[in-house]
Order: structure tokens, then sequence, then C-alpha cells
């Protein structure tokens, strides 16, 4: 299912950061997005998931048809925010590049929003408030991968950014789309797929934003040299010599 895709997907990140003991060439702008999204997302899952008040008035809003939230979005939710929890944490102790820090489009983006978190709920009610969490998070999921592709882009490479993750996130974007069809087509109301637009959003998203990384992983930019990684770099600089080995054991052949 999408979800063990998606799940999977953050690990690759987190492993090459912790490998290279740097986090050069991953934009902060993403992490930012990643947490602060998936925060919201956990805390719109929990609402729709345990509340009966609000899963009523989903009802009473929808013909009486029950949300689309199921347990394996919980999980997830919780799993994603923990794991980007962890690849934040990874910036702040492994290398990184003096001008890698958070936008001031990212610090806009999370006080506006916080700020109309606060303010929300003395002029609506906690539905709308709940739900405005929702389009948060597909606002960070339409926004996050932006800064990492202009990165990709004004460095002309994508090293330090694992395309192993981008696999397993097109992966889970296309399983999560068809599931969220396949849901609606079952219980009979098509327009109900719209009714959680988060993970409707997040489909459709993650798949062109991980096609455009693929592009640039293997068309644009195939340059694989890691000027973190000395052991990579060793053999980079060997093949560039015209080099069999990098530890000289050819040398007992000749």
């Amino acid at each position: 299912t999408y979800f063990v895709a998606w799940s999977v997907s953050f690990y690759p990140q987190i492993i090459l950061n912790y490998k290279r003991k740097s986090v050069e060439g991953l934009s902060i702008d993403f992490l930012v997005y990643n947490v602060y999204g998936f925060a919201c997302y956990a805390i719109f899952n929990t609402a729709f998931f345990f509340s009966r008040r609000i899963a009523d008035e989903y009802e009473r809003r929808n013909d009486g048809h029950q949300n689309l939230v199921r347990f394996n979005d919980l999980f997830f939710s919780y799993h994603a925010l923990f794991i980007c929890l962890v690849m934040f944490a990874q910036s702040f102790y492994y290398k990184r590049a003096p001008t890698q820090r958070a936008s001031l489009t990212a610090r806009t983006y999370f006080y506006s929003t916080i700020a109309g978190l606060v303010l929300m709920p003395l002029f609506s009610t906690v539905y709308n408030t709940v739900y405005f969490l929702s389009f948060i998070k597909l606002g960070c999921s339409l926004i996050k991968y932006i800064p990492q592709a202009w990165m990709n882009y004004q460095r002309k490479s994508t090293v330090g950014w694992s395309i192993h993750n981008i696999i397993l996130d097109f992966t889970g974007g296309t399983l999560s789309f068809a599931q969220l069809i396949l849901d609606a087509v079952r219980s009979g109301n098509v327009a109900e797929a719209l009714g959680n637009p988060v993970k409707f959003g997040l489909g459709l998203v993650s798949i062109a934003f991980d096609v455009l990384f693929l592009v640039q992983h293997y068309v644009l930019y195939t340059d694989r040299f890691d000027p973190s990684d000395v052991e990579a770099q060793l053999q980079y600089q060997g093949v560039q010599a015209g080099y069999g080995s990098t530890d000289n054991s050819d040398a007992g052949s000749e």
C-alpha cells in the first residue's frame, strides 16, 4: 500500500545525511515545510479519526458519507512527523553551508498561517479550523519541493539529495492517488474523493515533482562528484585520471 512506500521513502535521505556527515545540497526550506506540514497533517488526521463531533459534522456536510481518513493515514502522519523531526535535527548537527538557512518565504508562510490558526476559532467553527490544517499541509506540499528543485538547478547537481527518496515517493504518490479514487468509487460517491483534499492533492503534487527530480537526476545533472564524501572523491579523481583503481590494486597485475 501507499503508506509503506511513503513511510520508507524518508529513510534514504536520513541515511545519506549520516553517511556524508553533511546536509549540503539539501534545502532547509524543504525540511521546514516538511516538519510543519506533517505536524498539521497529524493533527488533522487525529481529529477526523477520533473526534465524533468532527465526524458527525463531516457527514452532515457530505450527505451522510463518512470521511476517508483511515488508520494507515494516522500511522503515516505520525511516523512522517517523527522522521522529519530527525532529519531536521540532522541539519543542525551535520555540516551545512553558511547560506543554508530558512528563507524569508518559508518564515512568512509559517508565521502567517500560525496567526490564522490562532485567530480562526474566534470567528469560525472547530471543524473549519481543523480543515484549515489540511490546507496548510497542502500548501506545504505544493511549495516544499520548489526550493530543492531551484537549489539543484543553481548547483547543476543533485548531490546531497537522495534519488531513492524520490523513487519511493513517486511510488507512494501513485498508490495514494489510486487508493483514493478506488475508495470513492466503492463508496458510490466519486465527488467524495475531494472530501480529503490533503490526500488527493498530495498524490498529484508528489507525482509531478518526482518526475521533475527524476529528470534532474538522470538527464540534466548526471555528475555524481560529492566533495563531502572522501571515498567518492578519490574514486571520482581516479576515474577522471583514467586509473582502473584508486587504491593501486591493479599494480600487481602489471
